[in-house]
This record gives C-alpha cells, sequence and structure tokens, in this order.
C-alpha cells in the first residue's frame, strides 16, 4: 500500500484523471460480467448436463473476453488521445472470443427453453464494445452494433428461436452499444480535452521562458554591443598610436578601461533587474495562480514600505512556495502570512497538501533560497506536521537595502 500511495502522490492531476478514468473502464467491464454475464445463468436453474457444459463454457469464454479486453483498454485510449496508435491485429482475439461466445449463446438459447439467455447480449458484447468505441467513428460504432444484432437474430432464427426470443437480441445490442457509446466517448472526450490544455499550458510556459530569455539576450546586446565595438576601435587606435611611439596611445587605454567599467557597471544592473522580484507582484501573482488551480489561498500582510532587498529576497521566497505547493502533494489550502515583527521581516507560506509518504530530503530550491538570504542574514526554515508543510522565512531590516552583487566581470 505504501508504493502505491507513493506513485499516486508522485502522479500530476491530469495523470490521476487519466488513471481513474481508464480502471473505470475496466471495472465496469467485469461489474456487467458479475451482473449481466452470471445472473441470467443462475436464475436459468438447474438443468441438464449438455446446458450446463454450454452454460459454464460460454461463462470461461465471457471471463477470458474480459480478461483480454482489459488489456485492450488502456491502448484504445492512448489511441483516442493521440499518444500512439492501436494495433488493429489487438481487435482479432477479443472478436474472435466473441464470435464463439455467441456461437455458444445460441446453442445454449436452442437446447434450453428459458428465455432468460437473450438477456447474456446485454453483457457478452461489452468487452469488445468498451475499446472499439474508443477506435471508430460514432456512426460507424452505431452500424456495426446493428449489423452484430442482426447477425445475433438470424443465428436465433436459424436454431429456432420464436418470438420473444428471437426478437430480444435487436433491442438488447443496439441499448447496449449506445449505452457504451455515451459511457466511453463522453468520458474519453474530456480526458482528451483535458490533456490537450495540459499541454497547452505546457508549451505556453515554454515559450514565456524563450521569450524571457530573448528579452535578455537583447538586453545584453544593447549594452554590450555599442561599447564592444568601441573599445575595440579605442584599442586598435591605441595599438597604432604605440606604434608610432605617440603619447595619445596611453589617452586611449585609459577610455578603453573607463569604458569596460562602465559596461561592468552596465551588465550588473541588467542581471540585477533581471533577478530581482517585487513581493507585492509575487503575492498577487501567488494567489491568482494557486486560485486558478482550486487551491484557496489567503494572503495576510503587505510589501508596502520594506526595502527593495527585502521585497526581493521574498519574493523569490513567494515564488519557490507556491511552485512546491502546485508541484507535490494535493493542497486545498495555503496561507501566505507577512509581518514585520521589530527589526526583521517574517514570511510564513502554510499548506495541507503534503502526503506522509512524501521524502524529507530538501530540495535544491530550497538551498537556492537558503543561500539568497544568507548573505543578508535571513534564515529559512522548513517544516512538516502531519499533512502540513510550513515555510518560514526571517530577513532582518537593518543593512538590507540591497542585496548582494550577484555578477563579477
Amino acid at each position: 500500500m505504501g508504493g502505491w500511495r507513493r506513485r499516486w502522490q508522485e502522479r500530476s492531476r491530469i495523470q490521476k484523471m487519466d488513471l481513474y478514468t481508464r480502471n473505470t473502464m475496466k471495472a465496469m467491464l467485469w461489474f456487467f460480467l458479475l451482473t449481466w454475464g452470471a445472473l441470467p445463468l443462475l436464475a436459468a436453474g438447474p438443468r441438464g448436463a449438455l446446458n450446463t457444459a454450454l452454460g459454464a463454457a460460454l461463462l470461461v469464454v465471457n471471463v477470458t473476453q474480459c480478461v483480454v479486453s482489459t488489456r485492450r483498454i488502456g491502448p484504445a485510449y492512448d489511441d483516442y488521445l493521440g499518444h500512439r496508435a492501436f494495433p488493429r491485429r489487438l481487435l482479432t482475439a477479443p472478436a474472435i472470443l466473441l464470435g464463439v461466445g455467441t456461437a455458444l449463446l445460441t446453442a445454449v438459447a436452442a437446447t434450453d427453453a428459458h428465455s432468460v439467455y437473450p438477456l447474456l447480449l446485454a453483457d457478452l458484447p461489452i468487452a469488445l464494445m468498451i475499446p472499439y468505441a474508443l477506435l471508430v467513428p460514432v456512426r460507424a460504432f452505431l452500424l456495426h452494433c446493428l449489423g452484430y444484432a442482426v447477425l445475433v437474430a438470424a443465428s436465433f432464427a436459424a436454431a429456432g428461436a420464436r418470438g420473444v426470443d428471437l426478437l430480444a437480441p435487436l433491442p438488447t445490442v443496439v441499448i447496449a452499444g449506445a449505452l457504451m457509446l455515451v459511457t466511453v466517448r463522453p468520458g474519453a472526450w474530456g480526458l482528451r480535452n483535458m490533456w490537450q490544455a495540459e499541454e497547452a499550458r505546457d508549451v505556453q510556459a515554454r515559450l514565456a521562458v524563450a521569450e524571457e530569455r530573448l528579452r535578455f539576450g537583447r538586453d545584453m546586446h544593447d549594452v554590450l554591443g555599442r561599447n564592444l565595438a568601441v573599445i575595440a576601435l579605442k584599442s586598435e587606435l591605441a595599438v597604432q598610436l604605440a606604434e608610432r611611439g605617440r603619447p595619445e596611445a596611453v589617452t586611449q587605454m585609459i577610455e578603453v578601461q573607463r569604458i569596460a567599467r562602465e559596461s561592468q557597471r552596465e551588465v550588473r544592473e541588467v542581471v540585477r533587474g533581471y533577478r530581482e522580484a517585487d513581493l507585492g507582484v509575487e503575492l498577487d501573482g501567488a494567489r491568482g495562480v494557486l486560485e486558478a488551480a482550486g487551491i484557496d489561498c489567503t494572503v495576510t500582510g503587505t510589501a508596502a514600505g520594506l526595502p527593495p532587498g527585502v521585497q526581493s529576497a521574498l519574493g523569490w521566497v513567494v515564488r519557490e512556495a507556491t511552485t512546491n505547493v502546485l508541484r507535490h502533494g494535493n493542497a486545498r489550502g495555503c496561507a501566505i502570512r507577512l509581518a514585520a515583527d521589530g527589526p526583521a521581516v517574517t514570511l510564513v507560506v502554510e499548506n495541507d497538501g503534503v502526503s506522509g509518504l512524501a521524502p524529507t530530503a530538501p530540495g535544491s530550491g530550497l538551498a537556492g533560497l537558503r543561500e539568497r538570504l544568507a548573505p543578508m542574514g535571513g534564515t529559512l526554515e522548513a517544516a512538516r506536521s502531519g499533512t502540513r508543510f510550513l515555510l518560514t522565512a526571517t530577513v532582518p531590516l537593518c543593512g538590507a537595502a540591497e542585496p548582494a552583487e550577484e555578477l563579477t566581470v
């Protein structure tokens, strides 16, 4: 159970929904076997040796159908969702088993007067219908169900069935097919839309990262492009002047040195502006993202009046904590509390979505936050209590106007 729960917790929400949908269809297959597949045989009561043998053989074929189709449902969903194509040869065994089961049912109905046997048609084709409903268009599925019903009715007529026993197969098979169609297809359609939305969000995130990289590249080009060109020209001029013994070469090299230092300062400003995070923006963004994910989020406190360095450091804490809440566990609520207690500012992020089987080793994200807070004298503590997780960051206000430089050129 521990391993099963761990694997379940490691799945994303869409993966959990995918697994739930597939297993529901598999469970429904066996439910029909235990009800419509077995109860008519039991309701028929004591029978002769031949009928008992035919009924037992029919039950064995039906169970074999369920075992085989249970293994076909997953690939059929993969085909419908566009993950991988379903090899049509995998339908051969279910089709043969359905033919054998139909022949046995016809023989049972022909050798026994009990009128409950046609009710088995409500279950017998289900094992093939569930994966088949995902593989062919709706119209083709309904036409094939109707064709199978006509074939069964013809078989019953050839076996001597008359009256209700002859008329029962047509509506029974068509109703069973329609039931499978409205049960399987809508769920699979909704699951496909969810996967497409998940893939769209993933693509959108990658595009956002690529766009940010392009923006950062443009900023660096704007900062360094002109300065490097000037440095190259002035260095070349200084070399020519030095070869001629002209004292102006020293002046040109001093200018190169000045431009290099100016470039260093501008690069630091670009990198600092790229890495700093605004605490107020991050708090609003965290609340919006968590509520969009179905997690209740409350924010207490305000970032107004805090030094820029403190806001930047705690903004990164809020961003990392929000990412952890979304990626780990299944939180229903999250509380973010910000308070300035005397000479320090304390930020607490608490959520209730931690699994008891979650790994206890700290991640690289928390280690990176501690590295950001350390130069400012700040601390970061993470604690678990049952299913609750608390992340507490404390940053002193004194001497925290700006974080330490993060780039040296």
